[in-house]
């Protein structure tokens, strides 16, 4: 455990010194993933799957604000949809116009939250999402985990009925839209996994808020426990096809993720509790509190071996300064002889006594 906080404390002293660096190249991984997995769902236009474009636009977004990167991603779906059928361009960006508008009026700031839990389903990994949002966040972050859940589902809705959706005329969009709405709203996999997002997102969040000891870690096992619960249910009610291992592999990373996001910001001493009582003159106050664990960093110290040891270099400069001593001594004598004859000679000639020894 110590040796987990002292990475830590090494992360942080990291991070605080290249955070710039760091920074950069995490939105150019999430980009690379978000940009891959647009190109390979529903590579229509084939100048824009290619692996440069998608490395470029990634390099691209890495130096922008990740608002920019949503949009640029929206934008790519859309030319990816034009080449299909102009009908499904309308119908997605209709669609996507009303992520947007829920987007900037919840969370207009948290668009890495839509871009990871995009990535997060189609690795197949949405509960570690779930878990680190209801760890991390608060209950409006849900807002972005379901837009981002969303936008995964469209795709996928398009990729399935491609064929049947491409080169659709102008006047059978109308029914081509009903359709497409019919297919995507009626999708029990999709309408499962918003409603686990949703619920076991506040179940996570509502624990992890207690005043109760270990409280991470009964958020992060009870919100796992409860996705597993409702995706097995889901299968074998709704007949949906989501594989068992799948679910058995999402739920031991989302509880490894949570474990190590409690030791890397939470990390407190339980065995230290501290139950203290006071009051105002407004409120009277029940304060429970738990002191952090705090390792420090072990400081290297670096040793300079050279042919001499210390004890000889210092004998060496006592043999010097003795040396010295002796020439400083003289130097002293001398100087104090000749201002004696000065001072002697000086009494001299104001007594006139050298011109009385002459005479």
């Amino acid at each position: 455990m110590s040796t987990v906080l002292v990475w830590r404390e090494q992360f942080q002293k990291l991070y605080a010194k290249y955070s710039f660096y760091i920074i950069r190249i995490l939105q150019f991984a999430l980009g690379l993933a978000v940009f891959g997995m647009i190109n390979s769902n529903i590579g229509f236009l084939k100048t824009a799957s290619t692996s440069i474009c998608t490395i470029g636009l990634a390099v691209i977004c890495a130096f922008l604000p990740l608002g920019v990167m949503t949009l640029v991603a929206t934008m790519l779906i859309l030319a990816h949809m034009y080449v299909l059928s102009v009908g499904v361009m309308l119908i997605v960006g209709m669609l996507f116009l009303l992520i947007y508008i829920f987007y900037l009026r919840f969370v207009p700031d948290k668009a890495w939250v839509i871009l990871l839990s995009a990535v997060a389903v189609v690795c197949k990994v949405p509960f570690v999402i779930i878990i680190g949002i209801g760890l991390l966040g608060t209950p409006v972050f849900l807002v972005s985990t379901v837009c981002g859940t969303f936008s995964y589902y469209i795709l996928h809705t398009v990729k399935v009925n491609s064929t049947s959706l491409k080169g659709e005329k102008a006047s059978e969009w109308i029914a081509m839209m009903m359709k497409f709405y019919k297919q995507l709203f009626t999708n029990k996999e999709m309408l499962l996994m918003v409603a686990i997002v949703i619920v076991c997102g506040l179940l996570v969040y509502g624990l992890r808020t207690r005043s109760m000891n270990h409280a991470w870690k009964i958020a992060t096992v009870a919100g796992v426990l409860t996705a597993v619960a409702f995706s097995v249910i889901g299968n074998v009610v709704f007949n949906i096809h989501i594989a068992y291992p799948s679910i058995l592999i999402d739920g031991i990373l989302a509880i490894i993720i949570g474990l190590l996001f409690e030791v890397l910001f939470l990390s407190v001493d339980y065995s230290r509790t501290e139950y203290l009582e006071f009051e105002d003159d407004e409120y009277h106050y029940y304060v429970k509190a738990v002191p952090k664990v705090a390792v420090t960093a072990p400081e290297k110290n670096v040793k300079q071996i050279t042919g001499q040891t210390n004890d000889e270099k210092n004998d060496g400069m006592k043999s010097i300064e003795q040396n010295d001593k002796p020439e400083t001594a003289n130097n002293y004598g001398r100087n104090e002889r000749a201002e004696d004859l000065l001072l002697t000679r000086s009494l001299n000639k104001e007594l006139g006594i050298d011109d009385t020894a002459k005479k």
